[in-house]
């Protein structure tokens, strides 16, 4: 579904943010900014594991990711799909791709590896299952 859109594999492969949506148990939107990585058809998030999206999860795995768009609004993408915790994930650190990809940015704020991979142990995988762009 991905590998179809050229300029999405390209952002998804550059961009270093994106825009999780979770939903909360009493049905309210949450949006947190995410370090993400492409795999295939699927996206990878590490997480706090206490962080209020791993409860909404638990809850709702029903999804949105947003990428960000240009300074106009002019090019905007949605992926829609479920979201999954991962039992006994790699540890950030120790997953060759996504350590390249953020390596620069868990240095420039001021984490060692192994504290990156303390905070950010648990890992959301999102099955993705719908993509709209305008």
């Amino acid at each position: 579904m991905l590998e179809t859109r050229p300029e999405l594999t390209a952002q998804l492969e550059d961009d270093l943010v994106g825009w999780l949506t979770t939903v909360t148990k009493t049905g309210q939107p949450q949006s947190s900014v995410v370090w993400f990585l492409r795999e295939g058809d699927d996206l990878l998030v590490y997480s706090k594991p206490d962080a209020t999206k791993m409860r909404n999860i638990s809850a709702n795995q029903k999804v949105a990711f947003n990428l960000l768009t240009d300074a106009m609004g002019d090019s905007m993408t949605t992926l829609e799909g479920t979201a999954t915790v991962v039992e006994s994930p790699t540890p950030p650190h120790r997953h060759s791709a996504y350590f390249a990809k953020y390596q620069g940015q868990i240095e420039r704020l001021g984490w060692t590896p192994n504290q990156f991979s303390d905070d950010y142990s648990a890992l959301i995988r999102i099955t993705v299952n719908r993509v709209r762009s305008w």
